[in-house]
């Protein structure tokens, strides 16, 4: 058979911050509905029902001290010496983010320069043949890089790519409303290489939707609940109609990029979709199942890391693929010859999914 060039993700790294916040330290916030009006439950109650549906416990956020652009470096710096490659032969560093650099002290985005090259100076990489950009897609973006990665490969333009998903959503979240308790922050990066094979592997195919009319207002940056603050921008979400959306479509377009390799369900071994809602996840994976006449899931296929991290945006998964490439999930591994979904649901609305088989 003829050689081709795949795209492989040949190195991992993540940054995972240290501060952990628990469910309890919530607590003591003043939280209230869209119209500033109190809840008639104890946050007790709040806290129980949140943890009940998006099985989050606690997450973690980065230090003061810390930007985006600066755990996207240090979950670089982990991936470059995982692949054991030249920094310099790198051709291109994507980096998938929403909010820029984002201090602690003045949470206003900061996104000149990109985030890209800020990591590439923090690096020290003198290459100007090394193209560093943006891609602002919603939580998919780094599922998107990976789809944009594959083409620089698969064009002949680029040997070596860099993708990184980087967010600090804990500073851009309103803390009078329930749903700042979702968000987290981290890092995750996985370095792509152009490998030639005349077995079919690395990124074997992709699809992709973007739905804004009404979808687009899902997600906003809108003020506070509380009349009283600043009129400083704030995440805003609309959860339900955000968990209707995903449980629709999320399902379909995982299908067809399976259906576009001739890949069936059965022979997909981790399913790794972006950790927005426990449940949420649960019953795509179900839903998808039921595509294919398929009951019940086959166990540890789709791992799991919300309990603990929370929703990191763009990092959810790359942090967990690095996770279970360094066999630091329990009961979850992965195997030459496997095939691995990724799929992601976010702002925009936008649904990506990409299909990899691992070398």
């Amino acid at each position: 058979m003829e050689q081709q060039s795949f795209a492989v993700i040949t190195g991992t790294g993540s940054y995972i911050p240290p501060n952990i916040v628990s469910n309890r330290d919530f607590l003591d916030r003043t939280f209230l509905d869209a119209n500033g009006n109190p809840y008639d439950r104890s946050n007790e109650e709040i806290i129980e029902k949140f943890e009940a549906i998006t099985g989050i416990k606690e997450r973690r956020y980065a230090p003061d001290d810390l930007l985006t652009s600066d755990m996207a470096f240090l979950s670089a710096q982990e991936a470059l010496t995982d692949a054991d490659i030249d920094k310099e032969s790198l051709d291109y560093i994507i980096v998938a983010h929403n909010f820029g650099d984002l201090r602690a002290d003045n949470p206003k985005v900061d996104m000149v320069p990109s985030i890209a090259a800020r990591v590439k100076q923090k690096l020290e990489i003198q290459n100007p043949g090394c193209i560093a950009y943006d891609l602002p897609f919603g939580c998919p973006g780094w599922v998107q890089g990976l789809i944009q990665a594959n083409y620089y490969i698969q064009s002949g333009d680029a040997q070596r790519i860099m993708v990184i998903g980087a967010e600090t959503l804990s500073r851009v979240c309103d803390p009078h409303d329930r749903d700042s308790m979702i968000y987290a922050d981290g890092a995750g990066t996985a370095i792509l290489e152009a490998t030639s094979s005349e077995k079919p592997l690395g990124i074997l195919s992709h699809e992709a939707r973007s739905d804004t009319n009404p979808q687009a207002d899902y997600l906003i940056m809108d003020e506070s609940f509380n009349e009283e603050a600043d009129n400083t921008l704030y995440l805003k979400m609309e959860g339900h109609k955000l968990y209707q959306y995903a449980l629709k479509y999320v399902p379909g377009v995982v299908k067809r990029s399976l259906e576009k390799v001739n890949i069936d369900i059965e022979e997909v071994s981790k399913v790794m979709i972006h950790q927005a809602n426990e449940k949420m996840d649960q019953a795509i994976l179900k839903r998808l199942l039921k595509l294919y006449n398929v009951t019940e899931a086959p166990d540890n296929m789709m791992p799991m890391t919300i309990s603990w991290l929370g929703n990191s945006s763009v990092a959810t998964i790359p942090t967990l693929l690095d996770l279970v490439r360094r066999n630091k999930m329990e009961d979850h591994t992965i195997s030459g010859g496997d095939i691995l979904v990724f799929a992601s649901v976010g702002a925009g609305m936008n649904i990506n999914s990409v299909v990899y088989r691992e070398g």
